[in-house]
């Protein structure tokens, strides 16, 4: 009796069981946090984003409203990076999935 009791209660408790990724996709959005972790994650895959070379030469230290923010060791690469900077953009959000990066300033 105990058993069949048991066996019902975990059958109907199935179907309305989520895979993990899907739970943590919603709680992301209900805490209004979805933006924050993107942006997060631009600055944590910048060398896998620009490549090694650029990466050698950059460094992305923060991301604020849009605005990253990267560190760049001469003015030399500061001026090739300004030139591309619509390019690079590009790539960090078609990585992303979404418009996270509005503007980056190169220091």
């Amino acid at each position: 009796m105990f058993n069949r009791v048991r066996s019902s209660r975990m059958r109907r408790a199935t179907p309305s069981a989520k895979p993990l990724g899907e739970v943590l996709d919603e709680l992301v959005g209900k805490l209004g946090i979805k933006k924050k972790l993107l942006e997060y994650e631009a600055v944590l895959r910048w060398e896998e984003i620009v490549g090694e070379k650029i990466a050698r030469a950059t460094t992305a230290t923060k991301i604020s409203r849009g605005l990253l923010f990267v560190s760049v060791k001469t003015s030399a690469w500061r001026n090739e990076l300004t030139m591309r900077k619509k390019e690079i953009m590009l790539k960090i959000n078609s990585t992303l999935g979404q418009e996270v990066v509005l503007d980056i300033k190169f220091q």
